[in-house]
């Protein structure tokens, strides 16, 4: 929800398709960077698909969409298959992107105090300048949220 222009440090992580996340040098004019708890969850796998069916649109903007959570790359490429996504996951098993983009939380699950990932959401432009964010994202219309904020851009 807040608007900024801070620029984030270069930083470069594994993902699906034996590829590594480069935040620098992307071709993309954007990168949608969402963050998500764990794969195969409910609210997570909703708000996968909600991306998948809107991929078209964010290409025809310039916007390349990665989702990063702390799974492994093995679960990521089982979610990724499963679920039919045309983006790729970054895995953050040592939480190093997670820190940097302050999306660890303590959170009540089942009664309990846990820690876990804040679902997140960041546009990043082409020079790795910080352009959106949304913190604490509930799922329903998130994904539109994120195509009207990137029609709106010049």
């Amino acid at each position: 929800m807040a608007e900024s222009q801070a620029t984030i440090a270069p930083f470069s992580a594994p993902m699906t398709g034996g590829q590594t996340f480069e935040l620098l040098g992307r071709p993309a004019r954007y990168t949608v960077l969402y963050f998500y708890p764990k794969d195969n969850t409910p609210g997570c796998t909703t708000e996968s698909i909600a991306f998948r069916e809107a991929w078209p649109e964010f290409q025809a903007l310039g916007a390349d969409i990665v989702g990063l959570s702390r799974d492994s790359l093995r679960s990521h490429e089982n979610f990724k298959g499963k679920l039919g996504l045309p983006f790729e996951l970054i895995s953050d098993a040592d939480e190093a992107v997670c820190t940097q983009f302050n999306v660890m939380k303590m959170k009540n699950m089942y009664g309990k105090q846990v820690r876990g990932v804040e679902r997140s959401t960041f546009v990043i432009d082409a020079q790795g300048r910080l352009v959106k964010e949304w913190r604490g994202v509930k799922v329903n219309d998130h994904v539109a949220e994120v195509l009207e904020f990137l029609k709106s851009q010049p």
